[in-house]
């Protein structure tokens, strides 16, 4: 794999998840022994799109022999990904299953796969988690991600599918998944006449670092009057980062986060497979989120706090 050639488009450089999704795959490269170049597209789709199709039109000897992309906007790039496969290069989507690459693994004998969280699977571990949270039902300001975005649709749809009935939901959207866009989100929705008067006993996003950027502003007195009420609200994210969400959870700082795997390292290991021992690759494979801290832990979290 030592001339192996992959070019890895994530979607921006200030999210948490996407800098571990980089660090992961160059760990791997260096391992592998594969030639890796990682680009961001600054959540700019266009900007996405005219980038890889620059390095497809490229001439041969510069082209790599792969592309693997985490697109970052509402369409998995199927313009893009039939222009790389025309060209030889093989394709492989993160986050996402687009309904292209059956007829594209048709077509060609190159690397053609998606690796991908399951997103709605977190989004159903995060409504057990307000259920073992609220057994009595209760309020919840939802923070979801970017309106575009197909983890942050499916997320939603897990979550609506084990949310107890008892538990009513606000739905709020963030327009970035950093603490900025969780800020910004909260701190506009908080600005409303009519929010500082509505309960709520969580407040969930579907990343931690919307989460936290959503705390920065429930716990600012200039934004949110009851700090008394606002000492007591619990923070739910998602990703769970060794570095971020588990350290806050730790902290104190988030009350529970689901660890998401970065797949990128897992999705270079199948495209070694795939070209150098002739080893199928599935249409789409996914990874296993786990949840911190565990149910039970919680659960007893939540008694002992009460009583």
């Amino acid at each position: 794999m030592a001339n192996t050639k992959v070019l890895l488009s994530l979607t921006t450089d200030t999210n948490d998840f996407q800098r571990q999704q980089a660090a992961v795959a160059e760990e791997t490269a260096r391992r592998l022994g594969v030639n890796l170049k990682v680009i961001f597209a600054d959540n700019d789709p266009i900007r996405q799109s005219e980038e890889l199709l620059k390095v497809v039109q490229s001439p041969e000897s510069f082209r790599p022999d792969a592309i693997l992309v985490q697109p970052a906007g509402a369409t998995a790039l199927p313009q893009v990904a039939r222009s790389a496969t025309a060209a030889g290069i093989g394709w492989i989507v993160l986050n996402w299953n687009p309904d292209y690459l059956g007829e594209l693994r048709a077509a060609y004998r190159l690397p053609i796969f998606a690796f991908s969280s399951d997103q709605i699977g977190i989004g159903r571990m995060q409504g057990e988690q307000l259920a073992t949270l609220l057994p009595g039902g209760g309020n919840v300001l939802y923070i979801q991600g970017p309106a575009t975005s197909q983890a942050a649709q499916q997320r939603t749809v897990g979550l609506n599918q084990t949310k107890p009935t008892n538990i009513h939901v606000k739905a709020i959207k963030s327009a970035l998944w950093n603490e900025e866009g969780g800020y910004r989100a909260a701190s506009s929705w908080l600005r409303l006449a009519t929010s500082q008067k509505e309960q709520f006993e969580l407040v969930v996003a579907q990343s931690d670092v919307i989460a936290m950027g959503a705390r920065k502003a429930f716990t600012d007195p200039g934004l949110f009057k009851d700090q008394g009420r606002a000492a007591k609200m619990g923070f739910l994210g998602i990703d769970g980062l060794v570095s971020g969400g588990q350290t806050w959870v730790t902290r104190g700082l988030l009350t529970a986060t689901i660890i998401v795997p970065a797949n990128t390292g897992m999705a270079l290991e199948m495209l070694v497979n795939v070209i150098d021992k002739k080893m199928h690759a599935p249409e789409c494979t996914y990874t296993t989120p786990t949840y911190y801290p565990p149910l039970e832990a919680l659960k007893n979290a939540r008694v002992q706090k009460a009583t």
